[in-house]
């Protein structure tokens, strides 16, 4: 059920010819997909979900104070909420409407699904850090400029291994004593920040791209910082950056297959330990041809889906 959702909240957010009224499917698919993979109660991803809620308020409230506090309050009302109130919501909540599924715990997960999940959500996530990154890497804000140089800069110079060996060792030893955090979501994390970083670098040449004239033009109808990137700047900058994007993405969904080294039994893994039944010995070509069949089904769809997203917005010719 939740890969034919998946490709249900996927058809309005990559067809424009859709109502935009099915948004909302796009929208709440992430919080009904992890209650049916993961189970446990129900009021978890709805507390989740009521941490975008908290950060679009915080945006209302400061935004005609000061743009940049509009956008710190909407970043750092999720986080705060996340941290300090959806723990004790959720179990208030579910000792008061013990409503849910039976937990499933990430040992239990295997095969291609673990690849769907992580690349998935990877690209979702890293794409809309990846911007932001690069936004703040052109900032004149030395302090953000800063930060954002140094973590895509540490980040491109690490491989992929080190973060999920990072993510799957050592993150438990900066957590209180006795916080269970899945290891499929810490892998998540890794592999988004990873793929944002790449991503920021894309984007910021897209940026570079632009003609100066188109900053001009956004300066000299008054619009503000975020209305500029939001209605001129980003829209160009992103049409630029689609092929790069997109050869990030699928190097993403590919790099899936390293988690393997940390005892996840994707594809490959998997494949191991089917071929460690006696019925299967010296079999190699059928497992390894179909995991690659799969692989190139996803990565040749993606890629053209691009090609379909560059020939729709290439209004400037023909």
């Amino acid at each position: 059920m939740a890969l034919v959702l998946l490709f249900v909240a996927l058809a309005p957010a990559l067809f424009i010819e859709l109502p935009r009224k099915f948004l909302w499917m796009s929208a709440a698919y992430p919080f009904v997909a992890y209650q049916l993979l993961w189970g446990g109660s129900i009021w978890l991803p709805v507390m989740a979900a009521a941490g975008f809620g908290v950060g679009y308020l915080g945006y209302l409230i400061f935004r005609n104070i000061n743009g940049l506090a509009s956008v710190i309050a909407a970043l750092l009302g999720p986080l705060l909420w996340w941290l300090f109130a959806t723990g004790p919501l959720t179990g208030a909540l579910s000792s008061a409407m013990p409503v849910g599924l039976e937990f499933v715990s990430s040992d239990r997960f295997g095969g291609f699904m673990i690849s769907l999940i992580i690349g998935f959500t990877g690209i979702a996530l890293s794409l809309p850090l990846g911007i932001l990154l690069a936004l703040g890497r052109k900032s004149d804000m030395l302090i953000v400029k800063t930060v954002c140089v140094i973590f895509i800069e540490f980040i491109r110079g690490v491989p992929l291994i080190a973060l999920l060996f990072t993510a799957s060792l050592l993150l438990n030893y900066f957590l209180p004593p006795g916080t269970s955090f899945d290891l499929i979501l810490r892998v998540i994390i890794m592999v988004t920040l990873f793929a944002a970083a790449y991503i920021a670098e894309v984007v910021r040449g897209g940026l570079a791209a632009l003609p100066l004239g188109q900053y001009e033009a956004a300066d000299s109808l008054g619009l503000d910082y975020w209305k500029a990137m939001r209605l001129i700047i980003l829209p160009q900058a992103l049409k630029i950056s689609i092929p790069g994007i997109v050869n990030t993405f699928i190097g993403l969904f590919k790099d899936t297959t390293l988690v393997v080294f940390i005892g996840l039994l994707d594809p490959i893994g998997l494949s191991n330990a089917i071929r460690a039944d006696t019925d299967w010995n010296g079999i190699y070509w059928e497992l390894f041809i179909f995991i690659a069949a799969l692989f190139f089904v996803f990565c040749f769809g993606i890629s053209r889906y691009s090609m379909y997203l560059e020939r729709k917005l290439n209004r400037g010719h023909g």
